[in-house]
């Protein structure tokens, strides 16, 4: 345990909320920076005498449980909650989470966005919930069931899964459903259904066999990239991807600059709806 980096990373952390961050009225004007230490206690449900000696370097190493508490209260973000775990002494947490279930968060997020394709995913490249443009775009991912609910399964077994890019981009997009597939693998096991993938697309594809055995281990979305609609061709789009927490559901927010091709041609999508995309055989 360090004690001094915890003091620190716990002060700074508290320094840097305002009420309002955490749900608290802003009330009157404060002498100090951020949360007082009393509110932070409060909110992680532990005395305000616990928590001051840990900011002062004397309190005993938390438990994990209070670790969890204090992650909780000062909004950290799954890498600093995982530091918070490691100056204190303990492991960070592993999220063994397969839930197809779509954290509120990010559903409501997006219920507001009707104006551009946007979709949540699982950490297995499962379309957990899209919107009207996103169905649009990439077909009706309700249609999926078994391990081809997973983009990533349908990569390697159907060849008209990649008709979405442009030919020059399909190596680079194989690399990163496997470095992708490499993360969920990591997190929730051989026995979990990543690893059930892994066992299929093995014996199911070499190309997928080779690119796995070269353990490279990358969660990412491109900034930037083409997508190919049978209906209104290439379209450029730019991409923005929101993670839950423990980094298992993700929101995927595509966007086209606005007053050019692309974005008439998303317009244009909207029009069209899904139909005429679900008919093409991709």
């Amino acid at each position: 345990m360090d004690r001094a980096a915890l003091a620190d990373f716990l002060r700074r952390r508290r320094e840097a909320l305002q009420p309002g961050d955490v749900g608290l009225p802003e009330g009157a004007r404060r002498r100090a920076p951020g949360l007082r230490r009393e509110e932070v206690a409060s909110l992680a449900v532990m005395s305000t005498d616990y928590y001051t000696r840990l900011e002062q370097r004397r309190g005993p190493q938390p438990s994990e449980q209070m670790l969890a508490s204090l992650a909780r209260a000062l909004r950290l973000t799954t890498d600093e909650r995982d530091y918070l775990y490691r100056v204190a002494g303990h492991n960070a947490p592993v999220s063994l989470s397969g839930s197809t279930h779509v954290a509120p968060a990010l559903l409501r997020v997006l219920d507001r966005l009707d104006d551009t394709p946007a979709l949540v995913l699982s950490d297995l490249a499962e379309t957990l919930v899209q919107n009207r443009l996103a169905a649009a775009l990439f077909g009706d991912a309700s249609k999926h069931t078994g391990l081809a609910r997973s983009a990533i399964y349908r990569w390697f077994t159907d060849p008209s899964e990649r008709t979405l890019y442009p030919e020059a981009d399909r190596d680079r997009q194989s690399r990163a459903q496997v470095a992708n597939l490499r993360v969920a693998y990591g997190l929730r096991g051989a026995r979990s259904r990543a690893g059930e993938l892994v066992r299929v697309l093995g014996k199911a594809s070499e190309e997928f066999a080779e690119l796995w055995a070269r353990h490279e281990v990358v969660r990412r979305f491109e900034d930037h990239k083409t997508l190919v609609h049978p209906e209104v061709g290439a379209i450029e789009l730019d991409c923005q991807a929101l993670f839950t927490e423990d980094q298992s559901q993700t929101l995927l927010v595509l966007t086209a600059t606005p007053r050019t091709e692309d974005f008439e041609k998303l317009r244009l999508l909207a029009v069209l709806g899904h139909g005429p995309f679900a008919q093409a055989e991709r």
